[in-house]
């Protein structure tokens, strides 16, 4: 900068701090890089499936039947990879299986994104309002949460997602794919809020009596104006890592409802569906289920690790 001497000590921003831990970390940045690219794959999918001439809704061992043998099962070695289907083909169908995998990403990373912006919405306004406020709201809101948290996650997630779809769709006819993926975001977020703002209330109960608050509030500060400048600036770093963490969970979870059949169905692509599809196959046809397994395994621990380094790069006692 202008007017510094050589060798004069600048000063840097806590952003600044944290960018420089945080590229330190050799796990992290190449863990950001492996999301990166997931994220890319997902919003470039139909392109790339354009250039690849595939798609992931054609029966190709159908159009073509020397793709599959007598047994609907595909004629080449290792599940049909070849140079023109290059994770190979699906059993009975003969689908290409690189399409059906890009864009599984593709929906399961939608979904859970939005599931995840909803949740930490819902999370940190509730728990932030429970913390300040306190009373009878922090009471009676702690207490629906502690119900909420009571309750097994994934046996509710199963039982509430048919209850939410037939509230839009009658039990007789079929449902719409935007429809399953309303509902999906409906329960996966009215359940998936609870742990953040539990959280976020125990911050705000010692945040609150520090001394810059009492000083906001003396000064004749509005309670609107506490919480957006003095409160949610401080809890912006438990925010942005506890929503690192959230979202390898809901992808997850969005799979584990899409493999037991109440998630995503046929045709839509999606890696839970292509789980509970390869799973009749594994005795015969490992490769059907290889590729959205280490696809999704891979996804899910880059973005854990990621969350990690994240929280180590926003962590004050690290040294800098």
């Amino acid at each position: 900068m202008p007017g510094n001497k050589p060798g004069e000590l600048l000063g840097r921003t806590p952003g600044q701090i944290a960018w420089s831990r945080f590229k330190r970390n050799r796990t992290g940045v190449i863990c950001a890089w492996i999301v990166i690219f997931y994220v890319v794959v997902a919003l470039c999918a139909p392109l790339i499936s354009a250039l690849y001439g595939k798609d992931p809704y054609t029966f190709y061992g159908l159009r073509d039947v020397s793709l599959l043998d007598e047994f609907n099962m595909p004629a080449g070695a290792n599940g049909g990879i070849s140079g023109e289907y290059w994770f190979g083909i699906s059993p009975q169908t003969g689908q290409d299986i690189f399409t059906n995998v890009i864009y599984g990403v593709r929906t399961s990373l939608g979904i859970a994104v939005v599931i995840v912006i909803i949740s930490t919405l819902l999370g940190a306004v509730i728990g932030i309002a429970q913390g300040y406020l306190g009373g009878k709201f922090d009471y009676f809101v702690g207490r629906f949460s502690d119900l909420l948290l009571a309750m097994p996650s994934q046996l509710f997630f199963i039982a509430f997602t048919p209850i939410v779809l037939n509230l839009f769709v009658p039990i007789d006819k079929e449902t719409p794919t935007h429809i399953r993926i309303l509902a999906m975001w409906t329960v996966l977020a009215l359940l998936g809020w609870m742990g953040l703002a539990r959280l976020l209330r125990g911050m705000t109960l010692s945040l609150r009596e520090r001394e810059y608050v009492e000083a906001a509030k003396i000064a004749g500060a509005s309670s609107r104006r506490i919480i957006f400048k003095e409160l949610l600036p401080n809890l912006s770093t438990t925010i942005l890592v506890q929503t690192t963490l959230l979202l390898p969970a809901m992808v997850t979870t969005e799979a584990g409802l899409s493999f037991l059949g109440v998630g995503m169905v046929s045709p839509t692509p999606d890696l839970g569906r292509m789980f509970s599809d390869a799973a009749q196959y594994y005795d015969t046809d490992l490769t059907y289920l290889l590729f959205p397994g280490l696809t999704l395994t891979i996804f899910v621990l880059a973005f854990n690790l990621l969350g990690d380094a994240v929280r180590d790069a926003l962590d004050p006692k690290t040294i800098a």
